[in-house]
């Protein structure tokens, strides 16, 4: 009885125990790279070269290629790129590439949703499909490797490496027309729902109402909105000056109904008739 119970109780744990790690044959790599005012994202699996020709056999020549092992290299641009001169909207999107002996096609592809090359290869999900020349290098790179370099102000580089071979993808930013469009609005001062956000804060907060209200009535005076208008009636009603917060309601009221807000209309005419007893 006890040797049935001893070995009824190592069936039961020997899933446990057998739960063996070991070394992932292409690991797993991301690459994270600030470049321009955006960053750039690889996650990929790295395979090896292990003795074993790569190019033009492991990875044959005019054959789509995951760029990878495993699961098909995603690639995320946070903001718009020019990929090899194609402009490419912000997104996330599987790198496939075409190896030649003289000439690589590289391409983004719009469909994340299969394992390596899909078998039904859909030309119309092709965000960009470009070509450029490799280069060979003067070492051999054991483990496949995707670098993003060259980093400059407007642009930076795609580098897949493995092998002798390294191949290069050019990338350009759009950062100067982002930073001037940045420079004019900062240095044109607050804007509207700066000073909004500020006097809703300080009363909301219970601070100096009369900077608050200096800061609401220039929000109202650039860009007039019910919501901001509410506001100024509200600050003006807690300063004792009621009518002056009725026709701030008023106003308030009359851009509610026009943006057919219902919220905004009642509470406005509930403060109306509190405020004029």
């Amino acid at each position: 009885m006890k040797n049935a119970l001893i070995l009824s109780l190592s069936l039961f744990f020997l899933p446990v125990f057998s739960q063996i790690s070991t070394p992932a044959p292409s690991p797993v790599g991301k690459l994270e790279q600030k470049a321009g005012l955006g960053t750039i994202t690889v996650e990929y699996s790295r395979p090896s070269k292990k003795d074993r020709i790569v190019f033009g056999d492991l990875v044959p020549y005019g054959k789509i290629w995951r760029t990878g092992a495993n699961a098909s290299t995603k690639i995320t641009f946070s903001d718009d790129v020019e990929f090899q001169g194609v402009r490419v909207a912000k997104g996330t999107y599987a790198l496939f590439t075409i190896p030649g002996e003289n000439q690589w096609e590289v391409i983004l592809y719009s469909d994340l949703s299969t394992w390596g090359v899909p078998d039904n290869y859909d030309v119309t999900k092709e965000v960009a499909h470009v070509k450029v020349t490799p280069e060979l290098i003067p070492y051999t790179v054991e483990s496949f490797l995707i670098d993003v370099n060259d980093l400059r102000n407007d642009g930076a580089s795609i580098n897949l490496i493995w092998e002798t071979t390294m191949v290069t993808v050019k990338l350009r930013f759009d950062t100067d027309n982002k930073v001037m469009k940045n420079i004019e609005k900062v240095m044109a001062g607050p804007t509207s729902d700066d000073y909004y956000l500020a006097a809703r804060y300080y009363f909301d907060s219970n601070k100096d109402l009369n900077q608050a209200l200096t800061w609401v009535q220039k929000a109202n005076q650039m860009d007039a909105k019910f919501w901001k208008l509410r506001v100024e009636a509200l600050i003006l009603a807690k300063l004792g000056r009621k009518p002056e917060a009725i026709a701030a309601a008023e106003k308030s009221k009359a851009l509610a109904i026009e943006a057919k807000n219902d919220e905004y209309v009642k509470m406005n005419e509930m403060s109306i008739k509190e405020w004029s007893n």
